[in-house]
């Protein structure tokens, strides 16, 4: 077994009581840490049994608000890749800027952004482009294995395309179009298949909204027939119960897919996600 420690992350966490050494197996597999589940959906989808992944947002966590562990730590420095998102989790960024560039892939850089809006993946063709460019990295990483990696790319950039097409279809003849949620995390999809996106809070599922801004939504959304307020796994339903209260509409769940329960996968949270839409927005 091989075990290594950086030296220079213990001396970065001297707050702390010492620095845990980090166990990984060599047995000739790319070693892949990827900040959030998306990316690690990505990393394992193309990488098969050719790649050992490790998530650093444990299940059920709240992947904006992690700070690393000195394991977590130990794990970056002993990846041969590092996948992130620079802006969604500042404690992956500075964990990655302790690494060699040539290791480390800020996916933000192949999938343009809107603005400070870092949830690109909940658009499936922007998710296929990041597909195709860690198929890249993982070549290079893995020479002798770079056809396999392309091929499974291209068989993930596939079923994009597919999921892709079942939401223009099914998003395509809806009596409402506002997608009312209790947080701003759904740009990248609703303005994907032409839905309107009014959230109560931004971008920050921790910032409080005042009560002018809860009043603005919900008359808002009255007005124009919502019947469905959308609230988050892993935020508290409470905001979105209210403003559905002060209309008479029901509260339920849209899943912005940071991470997923066990069972679930990127794909079957997007088809979930559908079938919610399409329900609240009344699409034939």
């Amino acid at each position: 077994m091989r075990w290594r420690a950086s030296a220079v992350l213990c001396a970065a966490l001297v707050s702390l009581a010492g620095c845990a050494v980090h166990e990984q197996p060599d047995d000739g597999r790319v070693r892949v840490v990827a900040g959030f589940y998306p990316l690690q959906f990505v990393a394992e989808e193309i990488g098969g049994d050719r790649v050992a992944v490790e998530n650093l947002t444990r299940a059920g966590a709240e992947p904006h608000d992690l700070e690393l562990q000195p394991s977590q730590l130990a794990a970056l420095e002993d990846a041969d890749l590092v996948l992130y998102l620079r802006g969604f989790q500042p404690a992956v960024d500075e964990g990655a800027d302790l690494q060699k560039k040539a290791k480390t892939f800020d996916v933000s850089t192949v999938a343009a952004l809107h603005g400070a809006d870092p949830h690109v993946w909940l658009d499936p063709m922007r998710l296929a482009t990041i597909a195709g460019k860690v198929a890249d990295r993982l070549a290079e990483a893995d020479p002798a294995h770079a056809a396999e990696f392309r091929e499974r790319a291209a068989g993930l950039e596939g079923r994009l395309r597919e999921l892709d097409g079942e939401y223009s279809r099914g998003l395509a003849n809806c009596v409402r179009h506002d997608v009312v949620t209790s947080h701003e995390a759904f740009g990248y999809l609703t303005a994907r298949y032409g839905l309107t996106q009014v959230p109560v809070t931004g971008l920050n599922p921790d910032e409080e909204p005042g009560p002018q801004r809860v009043r603005d939504v919900a008359r808002l959304a009255k007005e124009r027939g919502v019947t469905t307020i959308f609230f988050e796994s892993l935020v508290s339903p409470k905001l979105s119960e209210t403003v559905a209260r002060e209309i008479g509409a029901r509260a339920a769940v849209l899943d912005p897919i940071e991470g997923v329960e066990d069972g679930e996968t990127y794909l079957t949270a997007m088809h979930s996600n559908l079938a919610t839409l399409r329900t609240a927005l009344g699409c034939g």
